[in-house]
């Protein structure tokens, strides 16, 4: 069973994201919030696998509430999905850096939300191959910082080309292919890349790739 926390200061909004979650035989919403600090709250006290944030809310914005709920151990494996109204801007990619697993449109359709909510709940990436152009567009105009360069030393060769893929849009299962390795062997050389990185999940190995300069786009 999924389990779903729902963090968004419009009632009607929340209301319609229920409606779709609740006729779904493998997720359950455990519970309901107005704003971020409430959101947070309820997040320590159910530790949902998934909690859908509003990027604009009153008394704690979703940025700083996704930072609060990285920040924190005991919440580890709550995985953050950010909603917007406007698509992919430099909210967004504030809140990727502060430890969300992804974003969703508001628009979205109910199809397409269903399959987000079970992709998070699997710790993977809700990044697009559209999203993850903007993040190279993003990314590459500026030089590195100095941090991330250092911490990419830490990395293996193997652990280099994992995440490299992983930035690309690959599953396990197509890296070890690519790799020409098991997807076991795969998982393991993104989930060290991960420990070694600080990184909550594979939105924020994408993050590093770009920020890095691990990956380079053609004719960059």
């Amino acid at each position: 069973m999924i389990r779903v926390l729902l963090v968004d200061d419009q009632p009607l909004i929340r209301s319609g994201f229920r409606a779709l979650l609740d006729l779904e035989d493998d997720i359950e919403v455990v519970a309901e919030a107005a704003d971020g600090q409430e959101g947070l709250e309820l997040a320590g006290k159910h530790l949902p696998d998934v909690a859908l944030v509003d990027i604009q809310m009153p008394v704690l914005d979703g940025i700083e509430t996704t930072r609060r709920i990285a920040a924190d151990p005991a919440m580890a494996h709550v995985h953050v999905v950010i909603l917007t109204n406007y698509g992919l801007d430099e909210y967004v990619f504030e809140a990727l850096r502060a430890g969300a697993s992804g974003f969703l449109v508001k628009d979205i359709l109910p199809e397409d939300f269903l399959h987000a909510v079970r992709v998070a709940a699997r710790g993977e990436a809700l990044l697009a191959p559209a999203i993850t152009r903007k993040l190279i567009n993003r990314y590459v105009t500026q030089p590195p910082p100095a941090t991330r360069g250092k911490r990419l030393e830490e990395l293996t060769g193997r652990e280099r080309e994992a995440v490299a893929l992983v930035a690309q849009g690959l599953s396990n299962d197509e890296i070890a292919g690519r790799m020409v390795i098991s997807p076991m062997t795969a998982k393991t050389h993104v989930n060290r890349a991960m420990v070694k990185l600080h990184a909550r999940d594979r939105a924020q190995l994408v993050v590093f790739a770009y920020e890095s300069g691990l990956v380079v786009p053609p004719g960059s």
